[in-house]
């Protein structure tokens, strides 16, 4: 029977990442103890390491992946042709691939295609926990985009989501609004909604304004149909309790809650202002123009390639690390109005 790392972990009850560091001789991160409790573990079940695939793994193919769940929102498809971009600059290929935030396809883009088709993997998981991707690590480089794994000892670049929302947020109330409804605060398929929800708190306690929570909306998929759901509802309410701004933790929710503000006959920004986050291109050409928090994109592409070469060609001399790329507030019509020309 062959024996894999998690069997080892199994029986000596440590991580599967810290049996990978041991039969990896990456020592720094590992005890004395621990280190001979796994190599007694490794010699009494006759672990074998993967040494044909390990051999693979040194010829590079110059192909990357980028693992992303949601074809249908524009801001991935952003991503991708910004790493396709860097990549190509360091002559490599990239590889798309839509994992429909499934647990399987996201294994499989890790496991069935490395280590021979892949040098590594930039993964935008919603889906896999940590113990799911250390075992591959060994053979699979692998750099994390989005708000998932934190933690997780592997490369991740993202944004300062508490800070994204907190100056959305502040950039309402700076415009004279008070109720301001959150669309999104809830979704089982990433940690967003919690980071960008403590934003919107934060900047609403230092404005001293106390948030009305029946204003706070489930934003489903994040889709375009989500935002417009819950914006219905939110004009069913009595008059004097409807919101005056409505802060939607993406773009596409922001469209979709547009559209129904529009086609109910009120006025954006005057009656209620919107804004989102992401900057996808459909924003610019909406009426109004969207006002949104821009990700810096092409910035997110270059460190997140660049990661992944220095691991794949061994040139990675710091411990891994989140690493923060900027945004900008781009605010628009959605919450400014129409500008006078000068």
């Amino acid at each position: 029977m062959t024996v894999h790392l998690k069997d080892i972990a199994a029986y000596t009850g440590v991580s599967i990442k810290t049996v990978s560091n041991v039969v990896n001789g990456n020592y720094e991160h590992v005890g004395p103890e621990t280190r001979a409790i796994v190599l007694d573990a490794i010699k009494k079940m006759n672990y074998r390491p993967n040494t044909a695939a390990r051999h693979l793994r040194k010829a590079s193919v110059s192909i990357l992946a980028y693992a992303f769940p949601d074809l249908s929102n524009p801001y991935f498809t952003d991503i991708g042709d910004a790493i396709a971009t860097v990549a190509a600059e360091l002559k490599y290929t990239v590889l798309l691939d839509y994992t429909f935030a499934e647990r399987d396809k996201e294994l499989n883009i890790l496991t069935g295609m490395s280590p021979h088709l892949l040098d590594g993997v930039i993964l935008d998981s919603h889906a896999l926990n940590v113990d799911d991707i250390a075992e591959v690590t060994a053979s699979t480089p692998i750099v994390l985009l989005g708000e998932r794994l934190f933690g997780a000892p592997f490369d991740h670049v993202l944004i300062d989501n508490v800070e994204a929302a907190y100056v959305a947020t502040s950039h309402l109330i700076a415009t004279g609004k008070r109720r301001i409804a959150a669309i999104g605060v809830q979704t089982a398929r990433s940690e967003a909604p919690s980071l960008r929800l403590q934003g919107f708190l934060r900047a609403h306690a230092e404005a001293h304004i106390q948030p009305d929570n029946s204003l706070l909306m489930d934003g489903g998929l994040w889709h375009r149909a989500d935002g417009a759901r819950a914006m219905q509802q939110l004009l069913q309410r009595e008059q004097n309790a409807m919101p005056d701004a409505v802060f939607c933790f993406n773009d596409l929710m922001a469209l979709g809650a547009m559209s129904v503000i529009n086609a109910a006959g009120y006025r954006i920004p005057e009656d209620i202002a919107v804004i989102g986050i992401d900057d996808i291109e459909d924003g610019r050409y909406a009426s109004p123009a969207l006002s949104t928090i821009a990700p810096d994109k092409p910035e997110i592409a270059r460190l997140a390639v660049t990661r992944l070469v220095d691991h794949i060609k061994g040139h990675a001399s710091q411990p891994p690390a989140s690493i923060m790329a900027p945004f900008h507030l781009q605010a628009r019509a959605s919450t400014l109005g129409r500008q006078a020309t000068h």
